[in-house]
């Protein structure tokens, strides 16, 4: 008895250690940006004070990465990913406001490498934040 004990502890183990190392491998969601993203408009407009405001939030939160223009240019960034251009005219994940917006909310698919600020800022910072990202000149603009 003691003997089938042991197997199944040791069952259970393996069970829950292969288990745990296929879900930290699965994406944090979707393999895209969901087509219904595209279609979000910006809750907030534009202007000269919501682009310094995203401004600064770039400088908190993106610029590691991104670099200091946007260019994805940062020596700081992990050396497993490579942060994209936000200056140039293709952008992988979209580049309409929803786009931008859903992104930066919920991260880069489909590794989600870039990690998202869900709950991290607020949907008005969030909106600022993107209207600074397309005030950089890429494809956003």
């Amino acid at each position: 008895m003691r003997g089938v004990c042991g197997l199944l502890a040791v069952a259970l183990v393996w069970a829950v250690t292969l288990a745990s190392n296929v879900l930290a491998q699965a994406p944090a969601g979707p393999a895209a940006v969901p087509a219904e993203a595209r279609k979000m408009k910006a809750a907030l407009a534009s202007s000269p004070a919501a682009i310094d405001a995203g401004k600064q939030l770039y400088t908190k939160y993106c610029r590691f990465c991104h670099g200091n223009t946007g260019a994805g240019d940062s020596t700081m960034a992990p050396k497993t990913m490579k942060p994209p251009n936000l200056t140039d005219a293709e952008w992988a994940h979209g580049s309409s406001e929803g786009e931008i917006f859903w992104v930066i909310q919920n991260g880069a698919p489909p590794k989600y490498d870039m990690k998202g600020l869900k709950g991290k800022i607020t949907d008005a910072d969030t909106w600022n934040l993107v209207h600074y990202v397309r005030s950089l000149g890429g494809a956003g603009k």
